[in-house]
């Protein structure tokens, strides 16, 4: 695959979102899968998933998710702090969710302790359980109790993907796809816990939408 580091590193495209969580209204910027599981930790200013969401997807994907209301975006570059604050195993996660066009049609990236077929990769959800399409990976990551930089890294003309973790230069994960060219961004876990903070999204907005999750 072509390395397009250096795209990711410039400033062509504008900033269309900045994230600290100061305060508690930045909770209002965000639709949930499930409101109760998601507040603003005022002690060390992030937004925190602290529980478990009562929801249930419509085919087999993560059950946890905090989307950036009324905007869907194209090509992206989006940068951010995770801190995972759950019980070490395998599948230990947090996840990034991009292209999402509706409950059931999306891709995330699932960031694990250790790699199998269900974790620690990128996933095209496409009306069916979730499927692993990276043609690039590692065996899996040390998320200890520190915060760690992301970086995942969008081309919607071309379909690339790339994750970088703590390293900016050189990606963890790659994958090509063109199912889904735009759609909503969002944070969250499988089935875990943990933390989100300074996060910045550039990229090509599309148009504007609300409503995401149905009750």
């Amino acid at each position: 695959m072509v390395s397009h580091t250096l795209f990711a590193q410039s400033d062509d495209y504008p900033v269309l979102y900045r994230g600290d969580f100061r305060s508690t209204a930045d909770l209002g910027q965000f639709e949930y899968s499930d409101p109760a599981a998601w507040r603003i930790n005022t002690q060390y200013g992030t937004l925190e998933l602290f529980g478990v969401s009562d929801y249930r997807p419509p085919v087999r994907s993560p059950r946890n998710i905090a989307l950036l209301k009324d905007m869907q975006v194209g090509s992206f570059v989006l940068d951010m702090d995770l801190k995972q604050t759950g019980k070490e195993y395998g599948h230990r996660d947090m996840c990034i969710f991009f292209g999402m066009k509706d409950a059931s049609n999306f891709y995330y990236v699932h960031l694990a302790t250790k790699a199998d077929p269900n974790a620690h990769n990128i996933f095209l959800v496409n009306d069916e359980a979730r499927r692993n399409i990276a043609t690039k990976t590692t065996s899996g990551i040390n998320w200890g109790q520190d915060w760690h930089r992301v970086r995942i890294v969008r081309y919607a003309q071309s379909g690339i993907i790339e994750v970088y973790f703590d390293d900016l230069q050189t990606p963890i994960m790659e994958a090509t796809d063109t199912h889904f060219r735009n759609g909503f961004i969002g944070f969250g876990s499988f089935d875990d816990t943990g933390m989100i903070d300074n996060v910045v999204l550039r990229g090509e907005r599309w148009f504007e939408g609300e409503g995401f999750f149905e009750r």
